[in-house]
């Protein structure tokens, strides 16, 4: 499953045509058969990052009614994301007449009975007040399935590139997880020596003090050096980084298989990023070598670099 980003841009066109009036000439099936290009849509989508899905709709009045219709083929389609539809249309000087339909004149039989049932005094519609509301209706519903399929076009041309952008953002992501998979595995070899080093120093610091302060001379060698040990075991625990190491090896194969498995992970990924960071915060307090402090400050850039490219996926 492709893993989508929240940024991408996508347009489509489509055009609203009509069938020439049919006349008794010998161009009659030329006639039947040619379709001139009336009205044209053009839709363009924009998509940037967002924590939730937010759609801004720009359409013009004579399309008005097709938002809740365009709002429902967004919400199918993406999860997340701030997504701008903007929708223009493009007319022709074009003066030629539909054909009526015969649904359409019915219709108007209809409606025309109607109103002079009850207003008796009513004029009858002429030819050309026919030809004319014919006219209107069908660019009318021509021009809603025109911008209606460039909206879907523009939509799967969105999504195509939402999941390019999608494919890039995880090369990146998995480059940044095994780069602080190598600073961690750069940083376990140092736990141990570290640990055993700082603890040396704390035993002879230790032995320094209770010689200046003569408290060898009051409690025996065997209470003070039991007391030093359990005093040094303590000390090494305050700064071991196994655990936090442990834990964002954890984090880290945890992101790969994510990434990997594909899907929504946008949100997921961001709060393992705030493990992570959390863990690399740990390990930069309780550092107790030069070599541990650097690494440290390492995983914390490399942590905030993957924070920021995290948060444009869906």
């Amino acid at each position: 499953m492709p893993v989508y980003s929240m940024t991408g841009y996508a347009s489509a066109t489509a055009g609203a045509a009509e069938t020439a009036v049919s006349t008794p000439t010998t161009e009659l099936p030329i006639a039947r058969s040619a379709a001139l290009l009336r009205a044209s849509v053009s839709v363009e989508l924009r998509s940037v990052n967002g924590r939730f899905l937010d759609l801004n709709l720009r359409l013009p009045d004579n399309l008005r009614a097709l938002e809740p219709t365009l709002r429902e083929l967004l919400t199918a389609t993406f999860r997340r994301g701030k997504i701008e539809l903007r929708l223009n249309t493009q007319s022709s000087a074009d003066t030629t007449w539909p054909q009526p339909q015969p649904e359409q004149l019915n219709r108007l039989s209809h409606l025309q009975s109607t109103i002079r049932g009850w207003l008796p005094s009513a004029q009858e519609l002429s030819v050309n007040e026919v030809l004319h509301w014919c006219k209107a209706s069908a660019s009318h519903e021509q021009l809603d399935d025109a911008a209606l399929d460039a909206v879907k076009r523009a939509i799967a041309g969105l999504r195509e590139a939402r999941a390019r952008e999608g494919q890039r953002l995880v090369e990146v992501l998995m480059a940044g997880v095994n780069r602080l998979c190598d600073l961690a595995a750069r940083a376990e070899p140092l736990v141990p020596a570290t640990v055993q080093r700082q603890q040396q120093k704390f035993l002879e610091r230790w032995q320094e003090a209770l010689e200046q302060t003569g408290a060898t001379q009051t409690v025996s060698r065997e209470a003070l050096q039991e007391r030093a040990l359990n005093e040094a075991a303590a000390y090494a625990i305050r700064i071991d980084v196994a655990e936090e190491l442990a834990r964002l090896r954890a984090h880290l194969d945890e992101m790969a298989r994510m990434l990997k498995a594909g899907g929504e992970v946008g949100k997921r990924l961001d709060f393992l990023i705030q493990e992570l960071l959390r863990e690399a915060n740990t390990l930069g307090s309780k550092a107790s070598s030069l070599e541990l402090t650097t690494i440290s400050l390492d995983m914390k850039v490399s942590i905030e670099q993957l924070r920021e490219q995290v948060q444009n996926l869906e």
